[in-house]
């Protein structure tokens, strides 16, 4: 089963559970893959292949996190958890993360396979795990092990 079909099904479970807060998320990211669909040309009809669907969760995930952070400078906990809650809603559908001692390995692999030698070559390196990672991997953290690697 793919994932735009798990999500749909989970959908479904909520509803019929009456599970208010995750029936919403689950919408809203519906509504976003929608739209990314649309405006990619593919038209709302078309499957959306999971590494697209993973992006679309990513960034849904992101812009949560942004959100609690003002809303927690703004002294609104109650808005922050409710955002939470989705974050947590949205990273059940992600694959599971690689830890920093994968990661780091991932790391060494890519910069011996790329010829990387100096911190100009970050890009190569960058890409190499990127592609290989697909999704279970922080661009942060990982930008931060290549360049103490290259440096």
């Amino acid at each position: 089963m793919s994932l735009l079909k798990k999500i749909r099904e989970d959908m479904k479970d909520a509803m019929r559970a009456k599970d208010k807060p995750r029936l919403g998320t689950l919408r809203m990211l519906l509504a976003d893959v929608k739209k990314k669909q649309i405006d990619s040309g593919a038209g709302a009809a078309a499957e959306m292949p999971d590494a697209d669907l993973i992006r679309v969760i990513q960034g849904a995930v992101k812009s949560r996190e942004d959100s609690v952070t003002a809303y927690r400078s703004g002294g609104r906990e109650d808005l922050a958890a409710k955002e939470e809650a989705e974050i947590a809603v949205l990273k059940s559908y992600l694959p599971k993360p690689l830890s920093p001692a994968e990661l780091e390995a991932m790391a060494k692999d890519a910069i011996k396979e790329t010829g990387a030698a100096t911190l100009r070559d970050m890009g190569k390196v960058m890409k190499e795990i990127q592609s290989k990672a697909a999704g279970r991997v922080d661009g942060k953290t990982a930008s931060e092990i290549v360049k103490r690697l290259l440096s």
